[in-house]
């Protein structure tokens, strides 16, 4: 038996090795250490109102009054003082600042059958008003982007804690045994970077797997050495020997996470071999579907490749999948201190895109059973910043939206005051909002605990609830 405090005893002799390897009872230890992997660690505790879901997260804070929430008081009272102060500006000066209302950059029109109202900033998902539930009343913590985005993804401002993919992973499981159940496209190394699609102190396994990285182009940012024929058997015959290592190394150690994530990660990389080319490669679909997410090689290339790989992974039995869009800065893409008219830079990038995946999934039936999630860590400002023509974060009030999955489809749920800065009317927190996906997927938030540290932990920690109205 092995002595935990003795590293040298858990080693495995070049005999056991090859007694593992032999006949290929390597192989066969290396599948039974990763049985089981598909099950989810609970059966769902809720109606299954969705099988998945696709987040399209937009970096560094969309304004919410340019796009889905119009309030008609900030054109009205343009460049006129607010008439209350901002409690982070506050803070800094000690006395109440001289902020003046700022009025949309964009038109509002009402939109579809439902009459959604919606700006031209999004005139596609203006076109998706009627399959669009609007949450304009989330409000969140944390200021800074990196804390609100650590938020937004794991629920918790600082602490290390898992992210909401890998909780799903946990909780449900994988649809495909060769694929990942949790993969983020593109993200950024700031505001959190890899702890945003890590399982912290879930099992390993649990992870997100990244494709692509921010700043580099979607079409050169896959998943390398996926093409098993160039190398031959002896590469084969390299993987059994691992295989053999790795059983070994299982049965020497038993309840190392660390370990079975890393054999896991290797047994899944093989079979990914197989079929992650399959999925990852565009070149099949036809002309009108590359034309439906603006793949042509404008603005809207890069995105559009990303949205469509994201229908295509979660097609494929993929539980969720993240679409970044951001940068590596300290200030991401929507983050306009000093130039709003910059939002329409990333609007005419990403619009398209978004509004094809929905129409494509709809089109395919797979929208009923599909949440897509649209949304920022938080909102921006009523107010002018510096020079006049920035805004600042605001999480005290913001918009995100929900499509498919069960959701109610054309409707808008909360409001903000009349200057669109805090939520006021049927306010949902972020840790509701997490609370009511979760719910949509099955799984009660406060059943879905994992025990660390002498306590059992959840997503939304000691708070959170259902927003039942958001359903159909």
């Amino acid at each position: 038996m092995s002595d935990p405090g003795n590293p040298a005893s858990s080693m495995v002799s070049r005999r056991q090795i090859l007694s593992l390897g032999g006949c290929g009872f390597g192989a066969l230890a290396w599948a039974g250490l990763r049985a089981g992997r598909v099950e989810a660690a609970t059966a769902p505790h809720l109606p299954v109102r969705a099988r998945r879901m696709i987040f399209l997260f937009m970096a560094g804070g969309v304004s919410q009054i340019d796009s889905f929430d119009p309030k008609p008081r900030l054109t009205f009272d343009d460049g006129k003082a607010m008439p209350f102060g901002d409690l982070r500006s506050l803070a800094k000066s000690g006395k109440s600042p001289p902020q003046r209302v700022m009025k949309p950059l964009w038109k509002f029109s009402r939109r579809g059958e439902s009459g959604l109202a919606v700006s031209d900033l999004f005139p596609a998902m203006a076109g998706i008003a009627d399959d669009l539930c609007v949450v304009r009343s989330l409000h969140t913590e944390g200021i800074a982007h990196g804390p609100a985005t650590l938020f937004l993804h794991c629920g918790a401002t600082t602490a290390i804690r898992p992210s909401f993919g890998a909780w799903l992973d946990y909780g449900l499981g994988t649809e495909n045994v060769d694929l990942p159940g949790f993969v983020s496209l593109s993200p950024s190394l700031g505001n959190g970077g890899p702890r945003n699609h890590a399982a912290a102190f879930l099992p390993p396994v649990h992870q997100g797997t990244v494709i692509g990285r921010a700043g580099v182009p979607a079409a050169k940012g896959g998943i390398r050495d996926l093409e098993p024929s160039r190398r031959g058997p002896l590469a084969a015959a390299g993987r059994d020997l691992l295989g053999a290592i790795g059983a070994a190394q299982a049965m020497a150690r038993p309840g190392d996470g660390e370990l079975e994530a890393v054999i896991a990660a290797g047994e899944l990389a093989a079979r990914m071999e197989a079929a992650a080319p399959r999925v990852l490669d565009l070149s099949g679909e036809t002309a009108e579907t590359l034309a439906l997410y603006g793949i042509d090689g404008g603005p809207t290339d890069d995105f559009g490749r990303q949205c469509l790989l994201a229908r295509r992974l979660s097609e494929a039995g993929v539980r969720f999948v993240q679409v970044n869009y951001t940068d590596n800065s300290n200030n991401p893409a929507w983050d306009q201190h000093t130039d709003m008219s910059k939002h329409a830079l990333h609007a005419r990038a990403t619009d398209q895109p978004v509004a094809g995946l929905v129409r494509d999934l709809k089109r395919r039936g797979l929208l009923d059973d599909t949440i897509v999630w649209w949304g920022s860590e938080f909102g921006r400002t009523p107010y002018a910043q510096d020079n006049g023509k920035g805004r600042d974060h605001n999480p005290a009030g913001f918009t995100a939206w929900l499509a498919g999955g069960g959701f109610r489809a054309g409707h808008v749920h909360g409001e903000t005051d009349d200057f669109g800065h805090h939520a006021v009317v049927d306010r949902v927190h972020m840790h509701d909002l997490h609370a009511t996906l979760l719910a949509a997927l099955g799984l009660d938030h406060t059943r879905l605990t994992f025990r660390h540290s002498g306590r059992d932990h959840r997503l939304t920690d000691v708070a959170g609830r259902i927003e039942p109205r958001l359903f159909a």
